[in-house]
């Protein structure tokens, strides 16, 4: 008995709570609505920005007679288009012939006073200071219960440059930057089709960091949008610096060393991934856009794939493949034959090693771990270091330590080429997040190669395997089209067919939507015309 009262007087305080909470919300809500006197919503404005030196507030009075202000943040918003466009027409308005009625009054001013192409009314507080911090000026008159926010940012950003990870020999040589608009800019120049769709959203509680979905009605399926913005939406946190921060809240399984989303700098990649079904990622302030749902394939693919011929980019693919097994199988097979089955070596070659490592005083595994964690750490202070450093050092380092610990007799001259083949294999990677994650595993199998041998690189290979069965992208197999098998989408796996192959789009997630991707017989043939045409050519 006393435990029901006790269930009936917390469900009592808890609805109290949730309607005490309510009713706070709904007082706060109708706080934070613009008021028809200035000087209660300056006041309002000055208390949020107080000891905010950077933050304008710009009185003046629209023909001598109405009060106005302006508030921008001085840095984000264009001041010269300020003077210009807004201050200059509005304080020499004429108010001898503005009607009575104040509305019209204001639409008089929206309309032929503004030089501004981009105008935002905005009710509320809070709206107000998201235009402000988003370097748009905001324009409060006097008994205006209403504010204009004028689209008038301004900021130094960087030019259009070639992405240094991801640079071509054949291809499109601009990558993104740092600013939003720029980079959906460049996005609809690839895809100029009103079908592409971009929708905004801000997340951090104190960046306000604008990330924008983009994606192509009619083959990005519905099911897959809604998946992102659910994702997305769920995101509380404090702020939002660089797309790896929603990369790391919205990936299936964050435990997991190998990458499921991409992130690219190249329009072109976008756009191709936007062409297939899938969805982009933007965010202000990086020049990064994330892409989803991905394959393990598709993060072994490299854009110039497809500006190159198909033979050539079949077999520049099976080369990548086989050094990708190089990087992660090479130093814990050389661990594995010399600890346990020096049988399966020729005669010669275990006479050569063996002559190398007679003064060495470490077994194979502590030889191989110590010259990776070398290597690793060279390779680390070459990209931190600055670039005209970074060079010299990871050569002139790399040389020197290996030639000196081959002379110093701690590690064996073999092993220094089995490192070195193994890291110019781990370059080969198209994706640097995909060479982290084959760098993370080669450890683990170095271990077990040195414990239990070959059957111990079998187990590792086994648990990857496994585990990378289980991985999905936003519901879509790791491993697909190869687990589970899709006939009709290995032309692009294991081979990169023609182009005129390419009929139907990849299969995603849900139903397919609108999967043909271009028309019938396209390939290419030396009779372009009709038979007629054709014979009519060849007669005259």
């Amino acid at each position: 008995m006393f435990f029901f009262k006790e269930r009936k007087k917390r469900k009592q305080i808890i609805k109290k709570q949730e309607q005490d909470q309510k009713q706070q919300n709904q007082n706060q809500q109708q706080q934070d609505f613009l008021s028809t006197d200035l000087n209660k919503n300056l006041q309002k404005l000055q208390n949020i920005y107080q000891n905010c030196m950077d933050v304008v507030f710009r009185p003046f009075q629209i023909g001598g007679k109405t009060k106005a202000a302006l508030i921008y943040i001085d840095g984000l918003a264009n001041i010269e288009e300020i003077d210009a466009g807004v201050l200059t027409p509005l304080m020499k308005e004429n108010n001898a012939k503005e009607n009575t009625d104040q509305f019209i009054h204001v639409n008089h001013i929206l309309e032929q006073k503004l030089t501004v192409s981009k105008v935002k009314r905005v009710q509320t507080i809070t709206k107000c200071i998201e235009q402000i911090s988003g370097g748009n000026p905001v324009l409060l008159i006097d008994q205006q219960s209403e504010g204009f926010a004028l689209g008038l940012p301004h900021w130094e950003k960087r030019s259009i440059e070639e992405p240094v990870g991801e640079s071509v020999i054949r291809g499109p040589r601009e990558g993104f930057t740092e600013s939003l608009g720029t980079n959906l800019a460049l996005l609809r120049r690839k895809i100029r089709s009103p079908q592409l769709k971009t929708k905004s959203m801000k997340i951090g509680e104190y960046t306000q960091t604008e990330v924008v979905i983009s994606y192509i009605e009619g083959i990005a399926e519905q099911t897959l949008i809604q998946e992102v913005e659910a994702r997305l939406n769920r995101i509380k946190v404090d702020g939002i610096l660089e797309t790896s921060y929603i990369e790391e809240l919205i990936e299936d399984n964050p435990y997991s060393p190998f990458p499921q989303v991409l992130d690219t700098e190249r329009p072109d990649v976008v756009a191709a991934n936007l062409l297939e079904g899938r969805v982009a990622i933007f965010q202000d302030g990086t020049p990064f856009v994330l892409i989803v749902p991905v394959s393990f394939y598709s993060l072994l693919q490299s854009n110039e794939d497809y500006y190159q011929r198909s033979l050539m980019s079949t077999a520049t693919r099976w080369l990548r493949y086989i050094f990708l097994l190089i990087s992660l199988l090479l130093p814990s097979l050389y661990v594995a034959l010399l600890t346990f089955h020096q049988e399966m070596l020729p005669t010669t070659l275990l006479i050569t090693i063996a002559a190398s490592r007679e003064k060495v005083p470490f077994p194979a595994l502590v030889e191989a771990v110590l010259m990776e964690l070398a290597f690793e750490a060279i390779r680390e202070a070459g990209v931190r270091l600055p670039k005209q450093a970074g060079a010299a050092v990871s050569i002139v380092g790399a040389l020197v330590i290996g030639q000196a610990a081959v002379q110093a007799g701690l590690v064996s001259a073999p092993l220094i080429m089995v490192v070195a083949l193994t890291g110019i294999a781990s370059f080969t990677v198209p994706r640097y997040t995909t060479g982290m994650a084959l760098r993370l595993l080669r450890f683990p199998m170095i271990f077990l190669a040195g414990t239990l041998g070959l059957l111990g690189i079998m187990l590792g290979l086994l648990m990857i395997v496994t585990h990378m069965v289980t991985l999905r992208s936003f519901g879509v197999p790791y491993l697909s089209p190869m687990a589970p098998i899709q006939g009709g989408e290995m032309k692009d796996v294991l081979l990169r067919a023609h182009l005129w192959k390419f009929n139907t789009r990849p299969h995603l997630t849900g139903a397919d939507n609108n999967i043909e991707r271009q028309g019938p017989n396209q390939r290419p043939s030396p009779d372009y015309g009709d038979n007629e045409t054709s014979k009519g050519k060849g007669g005259s």
